[in-house]
């Protein structure tokens, strides 16, 4: 006799999280439906009257696939309530540079600013320089451009960039400190660097800038130390809003397959451990129980073992599961009618029951 024990699977409210947060992060292993559910989630809280900016920092510009049509770096209105955004990572390294070479002219000799322009040109393909350039754009969208918005929705790159950049924001001090090395008047300025990154640590952004001393610097120093300061009251913003449970969640999409179940298995363990709150995942792409041969039962049979892994590996997590569609979701109005799939459900129940006929 089959064993039917049972485990209680809750169920993940997505209409509960579209209207009661301020920030959504959509994550996932590419190629799993990530850009979809993000951009349905969009479509269903713009429907239902909020006013919500998608945000894609894929540099695979999957958001614009997706809807059918241009979006580009600069805010798209894409229906009524829903305007989308593409942030491009070479075009944010390029404004970043600019931003600082403007700042560094006013502080530097001519020669000094040589060098340092030279090191910046070099920094445009350097290890982290996108990942710096996105997370201060990103961080003031969370900061300022939401003041616009009932709710932003982020489609993020892959998962392992996506965890680089939320856990790693201190990269923007360490690379300027390496800038500024290149002078004997800024050597003066990595005491202000130091009072900004005392440990380097991933948890350094979430103390309050305002800890650290400045005093005793001259007027120049001063200006860059605040300047400095100012950025990174701008991450610590940032952060703390990330990290609020009322106000932000992380929503992970994953296929019932191997790799995909260990890979958000890790990345739940990692943006916990981070204090980022994790609501739920989507799964992607779910098989229907009738088959009409040999191949598709297997195929179901494997799935449906996967799905128990699935279940095992998360936990408690809340879940949603949608079905495999018969085609490509792609345009407005596909979007629109995908988006109907996540509306709320009843509660399941998921175990050995759950056992294709063909296993």
């Amino acid at each position: 006799m089959a064993d039917t024990d049972t485990t209680a699977q809750p169920v993940l409210d997505l209409d509960a999280l579209l209207a009661s947060r301020t920030l959504l992060m959509v994550g996932g292993k590419g190629g799993v439906g990530k850009t979809t559910t993000a951009s349905a989630l969009a479509i269903r809280a713009a429907d239902q009257g909020r006013k919500v900016l998608l945000v894609s920092t894929d540099p695979a510009h999957s958001l614009a696939d997706a809807f059918n049509r241009p979006i580009g770096n600069s805010p798209t209105c894409l229906a009524p309530g829903l305007t989308a955004l593409e942030l491009d990572p070479d075009d944010e390294v390029e404004a970043y540079l600019d931003r600082v070479s403007a700042q560094m002219r006013r502080f530097a000799t001519p020669d000094q600013f040589r060098e340092l322009d030279k090191q910046l040109r070099l920094s445009r393909q350097s290890p982290g320089a996108q990942e710096a350039a996105l997370l201060e754009r990103i961080s003031r969208l969370i900061d300022v451009d939401s003041r616009d918005y009932d709710l932003l929705i982020f489609d993020t790159a892959p998962t392992g960039h996506t965890l680089r950049l939320l856990s790693l924001p201190e990269v923007m001090a360490a690379w300027t400190q390496g800038l500024l090395r290149h002078s004997d008047k800024a050597r003066k300025l990595g005491q202000v660097l130091g009072h900004l990154t005392p440990d380097k640590s991933v948890d350094s952004p979430l103390q309050d800038p305002t800890d650290h001393a400045t005093a005793g610097l001259d007027s120049r120093s001063q200006e860059v130390a605040d300047t400095l300061i100012a950025r990174q009251r701008l991450f610590h913003r940032a952060r703390r809003q990330l990290s609020d449970p009322v106000q932000t969640a992380f929503v992970f999409v994953l296929t019932p397959e191997r790799l995909p179940i260990l890979e958000t298995q890790r990345a739940v363990a990692s943006l916990t451990e981070n204090g980022i709150p994790v609501a739920g995942a989507v799964v992607n792409r779910v098989l229907p129980d009738a088959a009409d041969s040999a191949f598709f039962a297997a195929r179901h049979a494997r799935q449906q073992r996967h799905m128990e892994e699935l279940a095992h590996a998360l936990g408690a997590l809340p879940r949603k599961d949608l079905p495999l569609q018969e085609d490509d979701i792609q345009g407005l109005e596909a979007i629109r009618a995908f988006a109907g799939l996540l509306g709320r459900s009843e509660e399941r129940r998921v175990g050995k029951e759950c056992r294709s006929r063909w296993s």
